[in-house]
């Protein structure tokens, strides 16, 4: 370490070279092994001799003897080599689960792919491993990559293998694979809790030929100010985005495990368009047989100004991919001719592909924004209640089609997956679990009888729809928004199927896979009232000394100055401000409220976290209430796209 100071571009430019170097050599692994044999041999657990392969990818890979192919004159340390082998082994194993949902889709191909029938299904969901699990969006995805392949060679693929082709490896580093000859990562000693210092070999040159050509250096970068003192930092993973070397920060936090079942206290919230996230608290009784009830106080996270944000974007990066189209078509039909392409057309080509690239980067940072800022929201409800749960909707098998062009397209744009993947995250450090529900019949049947419910539009809109429900059953007669209703049902089924609660492997997430109908029949909602019961006397309110007396009604005989006839009282008389900054473009009562001409954020102007244009129910507090996680257990975390520097 010779103690020259880098700059941020030489910086990017070495890491640059070292993920170039380590994603061609992970993708000649991932190229050379992608069969079904392969794939099967590695996801088997299980090496030649029939002794246990080791979890870690790079070592996975060693045993199996799937060495790396370093180019000829080119010297790459042991470590890196770690590296490449760790990222391939991930892909690798990753696509086994793709690779069984294709072979069961050719066992039980249909005769019809675009209509299965019942029997077709069952069979398919049979031929599945852990059929029930795998959405349904999924099988017809590759369904339709089925038919596509079949309608291009006329025969259908034999294995996943055919469908796709070999995917990439590269992007970044994974400096969890390697050791600390190669990488040390620690908190700065001048300022631990706001820096870190990670020590790193990297390359002089795009193709180094000896060991000369790895220099260590070191990397002095800001924590983020949410990363609490006691985090343990985990090595992270480095990636190069737009000219920035970005670095992916794990950590590891004391934490209590969530837990499966015994809850008592639990949120639940329930998904819509117009607003975002619906839900509310509800409790078990302690009567030996429990009951679900609630406070009847619904919370809200209305973010219509970013969800039209993100459909602005969205019409946007259409129009410029139909004039991308067009140019492409230009371009392909002068070539057609002989003729060489327009170089105008080409810099604009260029230029609009980088646009498009660009406002995909918006809309991603968007949906990320929001689904950060809903999880929190949701996380920080359920710490003001005091419940160790958190019960959601399984949205997975939601199919954007046959409702209209325009709600289609904003089912498919709404954040689902994402927003489950940051609640659990920010709950686990809570010791919270994160449950999700069947949402059949959630926003069909009453919280209170379990009455098939009749769906209208809302009294206080002029709207037509369906977002108000009433319950048809005369001894119940619940009326509310069909959200509110279900939540209500979301907590309840939780509740009550608590002992059905499993671990989704592969998603890592609580899961309620079966509803039983007897349990679900049984989970009705009782409104919890206060007991208003009077238990002492009334206490005296002080009177003021001077109240306005309303004068009476002119009656028929003719005013004395005894018995004077008045006026009823019409208001203040309406002043109008005569400044003109104080003038107002539309003419108000004196008892008004105006709305403010310029936006006023709740959240964000409040340093709350949400984004600007997210409108949500402030938490409330209760006593008792603190989650204060104990040292005992550690809870892995992310810090995504801390910039270097």
């Amino acid at each position: 370490m010779s103690g020259e100071q880098l700059g941020e571009a030489a910086l990017v430019e070495r890491a640059g070279w070292l993920a170039a170097l380590v994603g061609s050599l992970a993708a000649g692994v991932v190229e050379e092994h992608w069969n079904g044999a392969d794939l099967a041999r590695l996801a088997s657990g299980a090496d030649r001799s029939g002794a246990r392969l080791p979890s870690q990818g790079w070592m996975a890979l060693r045993r199996l003897g799937w060495a790396v192919q370093v180019p000829e004159g080119v010297y790459v340390p042991d470590r890196v080599v770690r590296i490449a082998q760790e990222q391939a082994g991930r892909v690798l194993r990753s696509a086994w689960w793709r690779a069984q949902i294709t072979a069961a889709l050719l066992a039980t191909w249909p005769a019809d792919p675009t209509r299965r029938t019942e029997a077709e299904w069952d069979a398919l969901r049979t031929a599945l491993p852990e059929g029930e699990a795998v959405a349904s969006g999924v099988l017809l995805a590759r369904t339709r990559q089925i038919a596509a392949f079949h309608a291009h060679h006329g025969r259908l693929p034999v294995d996943v293998t055919e469908c796709e082709s070999a995917p990439g490896a590269g992007g970044q580093v994974v400096l969890a694979a390697a050791d600390q000859q190669l990488a040390t990562l620690q908190r700065c000693p001048d300022d631990p809790f706001r820096y870190a210092v990670l020590t790193l070999r990297l390359p002089v040159r795009p193709a180094p030929a000896s060991r000369a050509d790895w220099h260590p250096v070191r990397i002095r970068f800001r924590l983020p100010p949410h990363l609490p003192a006691t985090a343990a930092l985990c090595p992270p993973t480095l990636r190069i985005r737009q000219g920035r070397l970005l670095i992916d920060l794990p950590y590891a936090l004391a934490a209590p495990k969530p837990q499966r079942a015994g809850h008592r206290t639990a949120v639940a919230f329930d998904r819509g368009l117009n607003t975002l996230l619906t839900g509310g608290t509800l409790r078990l009784t302690d009567e030996t047989h429990p009951r679900v009830v609630t406070d009847g106080r619904p919370v809200y996270f209305r973010a219509a100004g970013v969800l039209a944000k993100a459909d602005r974007l969205r019409i946007h990066g259409e129009h410029i991919g139909a004039r991308i189209d067009q140019l492409r078509t230009l371009i392909t039909s002068r070539q057609e001719r002989g003729m060489r392409p327009d170089p105008h057309l080409v810099a604009k080509l260029a230029a609009l592909q980088a646009e498009r690239e660009r406002v995909a980067r918006r809309r991603t940072r968007l949906n990320a924004a929001l689904a950060r800022a809903a999880a929190r929201f949701m996380v920080d409800h359920a710490i003001a209640a005091g419940a160790s749960v958190i019960y959601l909707e399984n949205l997975r098998d939601m199919e954007a089609r046959g409702r209209g062009r325009t709600l289609n397209t904003r089912l498919s744009q709404t954040v689902r997956g994402a927003l489950t993947a940051h609640t659990r995250h920010r709950a686990a450090t809570r010791g919270i679990a994160v449950v999700i529900v069947p949402p059949r019949g959630t926003s069909k049947y009453c919280p209170r009888c379990l009455t098939a419910f009749r769906h209208h539009k809302a009294p206080n809109d002029p709207a037509t729809g369906w977002a108000w429900a009433t319950c048809p059953n005369q001894a119940c007669g619940y009326s509310t928004g069909r959200d509110i209703a279900a939540w209500q049902r979301i907590g309840a089924r939780g509740l009550t199927h608590q002992h059905q609660t499993c671990l989704d492997r592969a998603a890592r997430v609580f899961v309620i896979r079966a509803v039983v109908e007897a349990l679900d029949r049984a989970s009705a909602v009782r409104q919890q009232t206060r007991d208003r019961t009077k238990s002492g006397p009334t206490n005296k309110r002080p009177v003021p000394g001077k109240r306005r007396r309303v004068p009476a009604p002119p009656e028929t005989r003719a005013p004395t100055r005894a018995r004077p006839g008045g006026k009823r009282p019409a208001g203040r008389t309406p002043t109008h401000p005569t400044h003109r900054s104080r003038r107002c473009s539309r003419q108000q009562g004196p008892n008004a409220i105006g709305t403010p001409a310029r936006h006023q954020p709740d959240g964000a102007g409040l340093g709350a976290g949400f984004h600007r244009h997210a409108h949500t129910t402030p938490a409330r507090q209760r006593a008792g209430t603190s989650h204060s996680p104990p040292e005992h257990s550690r809870t892995p975390g992310i810090i995504q796209e801390t910039q270097a520097g």
